[in-house]
């Protein structure tokens, strides 16, 4: 069973505010714990202004090494690349920014690269932050021919190469993904959306909980730690 704890917010502000508040605690406390924090945060709009406020906040960020959950394949410079949102906001805070993927026509190789550069962090990750598409994705674990190898990747492998299919119009690349074995080995994993739509999927996920046909819910259902979700309208 699929333990969430929902945490509903006013407005986006409050939101973002609640999100680099949650992200900062962990981060304090690993710090505290072993000297070093590492964590893997999503892309997309959703959770930006929370990491522009995240980075706001004063901590050794020399400490801290932050990866991307999920990435395009595409430059660096590119909008769509999600390690260049995060290396903008975090890298002149003095933060260690890990890319997961590159611009690689061969998503499977790229997939092998990403696995081995995880491979050189220390693990679990401290936290794993994910959102939620409108199809019920979540990282890059999408509907397609990939699917299955991301879901079902032994814990040893921590990303992969997938290709969505069909793919997104408003992002109509190839992906490098953490597997759903990586995900959850992270010692805390947090969800943020927004809008009743997700919220119905996600909804609806946890009630299905194993026989969830979407892959957020095929994701958390394997959950073993509670997972905070933060939502607003």
């Amino acid at each position: 069973m699929i333990e969430a704890e929902w945490w509903e917010h006013e407005d986006a502000e409050a939101f973002a505010d609640a999100i680099a508040g949650d992200i900062g605690f962990i981060i304090e406390s690993a710090i505290d714990a072993r000297n070093a924090a590492v964590i893997a945060l999503s892309g997309g709009s959703t959770p930006i202004k929370a990491y522009e406020k995240l980075a706001q906040m004063k901590y050794e960020w020399k400490k801290v090494t932050i990866f991307p959950v999920d990435d395009r394949l595409v430059k660096v410079d590119d909008p769509l690349s999600n390690v260049g949102t995060l290396a903008r906001i975090f890298l002149p805070k003095g933060a260690r920014v890990v890319p997961l993927g590159a611009d690689n026509p061969d998503y499977k190789q790229a997939g092998n690269a990403a696995d081995a550069r995880l491979q050189d962090l220390h693990w679990p990750p401290d936290l794993v932050l994910l959102g939620v598409g409108a199809d019920g994705h979540t990282a890059s674990i999408f509907p397609g021919p990939d699917l299955d190898a991301a879901l079902t990747a032994p814990k040893t492998r921590r990303a992969i190469g997938v290709m969505p299919d069909p793919l997104p119009p408003e992002a109509p690349v190839a992906r490098v993904t953490m597997t759903r074995s990586a995900i959850l080995s992270a010692k805390a994993l947090m969800l943020c959306l927004t809008g009743d739509a997700k919220r119905a999927i996600v909804e609806q996920a946890i009630e299905d909980g194993a026989g969830s046909k979407v892959p957020i819910g095929q994701v958390l259902a394997e959950a073993e730690q509670p997972i905070d979700i933060h939502w607003v309208a």
